[in-house]
């Protein structure tokens, strides 16, 4: 067992990792090398079944203790020593996408009833101007489909699956040694319970074929960074009559230059000259649809706020808006002729510090102090 990695080292946690922490770390790393996330990686698969076998080991409270206190060689087992944890974690790729996607609810490939395909997973970047407004993309992705040989079988056309000798149809063997007895998945047929002797010549027996589909996904109106749209039946095509998987699409929205998103709301810094500020004034301001007037008051502070009504992001499932949210930012100019210097120090001279609320309340606040 010298070849075999440790299985705490596999998932990255300490031994002392709780269950919670196991689950964690087990999800996270087969989300980073999942075969079907890395069709062009071929070492991706043996990681993937590493994993797995670890995973199954450590999250099963038996079967983990046995592990700590014999490692891989457990005196319990019937052969007289060796791995007893080998052999029994054939899982399909169906099973673990569905417990990255589906919360768990495994499908197993012991079963010999049907089965549910595999869930597929696609990150969509779109424009935030496409988030706000709505919009249709087309994108391609890879997916096993039943071979058109063999039409998933995966036996030789004019050919059956028969029997498997190893289990006799079962799926499973079972052994006894001293007063325990494991049942793991038969090698020969995967748990099928089928054996295929002629293998078909246009997938190899496996009775699928990777191939490039274009999809179309209409993006809804006000979706957001993060959110996920399904596509149910666009995953890869259940076992043994079972529906096909579903795709999910996850949606990553690029920044915009100008506007930051509040839920709804759309956030603008709208920086105005002091003396705008000082007098008032129309500006025009940017939204989504096209520029639009306002009104800036007369005597407006900088960090004030003014909300435009129905100039924000579209609800999602739903006919209302959000509000345009302008933050006011004054510009103070770096640079002035002397002219308007003299104007300046003109104004300065004529008004007192009453006139300024904050810095009445200020100075007032600085007297009482050293009173």
């Amino acid at each position: 067992m010298a070849d075999k990695r440790d299985y705490y080292e596999v998932l990255g946690v300490s031994k002392n990792a709780t269950d919670d922490e196991i689950k964690r770390a087990y999800r996270k790393k087969a989300k980073e090398c999942h075969p079907d996330l890395h069709p062009d990686d071929k070492s991706a698969v043996e990681r993937f079944k590493e994993l797995n076998e670890a995973n199954e080991v450590l999250s099963d409270p038996q079967k983990r203790k046995r592990y700590d206190q014999f490692g891989f060689e457990d005196p319990t087992d019937g052969m007289g020593g060796g791995n007893p944890f080998a052999g029994g974690f054939d899982f399909g790729m169906g099973d673990i996408f569905d417990q990255l996607f589906n919360g768990g609810m495994g499908r197993s490939s012991r079963n010999q009833g049907p089965v549910q395909g595999n869930d597929l997973r696609y990150e969509l970047r779109i424009t935030f101007d496409e988030a706000a407004k709505g919009c249709e993309k087309s994108f391609e992705i890879f997916r096993n489909e039943l071979c058109d040989t063999c039409k998933g079988s995966g036996a030789k056309p004019g050919t059956s699956p028969v029997t498997c000798t190893t289990c006799k149809g079962s799926g499973q063997i079972r052994q006894s040694g001293g007063w325990m007895t494991t049942v793991r998945t038969c090698p020969t047929c995967g748990g099928t319970g089928k054996m295929i002797k002629e293998k078909c010549p246009g997938c190899g027996g496996t009775g699928r074929t990777r191939k490039k589909r274009t999809v179309t996904v209409k993006v809804p109106a006000g979706i957001d960074n993060g959110q996920t749209i399904i596509m149910n039946g666009q995953g890869e095509p259940g076992m043994r009559g079972g529906p096909n998987g579903d795709l999910y699409i996850v949606v990553s929205v690029k920044p915009h230059n100008l506007f930051r998103r509040d839920g709804y709301n759309l956030l603008l810094d709208f920086p105005i000259s002091f003396s705008t500020a000082a007098l008032g004034g129309d500006v025009q301001v940017p939204t989504l649809s096209g520029p639009i007037k306002y009104r800036i008051p007369e005597g407006t502070q900088p960090g004030t706020e003014f909300r435009i009504k129905g100039q924000g992001i579209q609800q999602l499932r739903g006919s209302g808006k959000g509000d345009l949210v302008l933050r006011i930012k004054v510009e103070i100019p770096k640079r002035l002729t002397n002219k308007q210097k003299d104007l300046l120090r003109e104004f300065e001279a004529t008004t007192s510090d009453r006139e300024y609320d904050n810095r009445k309340n200020f100075l007032d606040r600085v007297k009482e102090l050293f009173q």
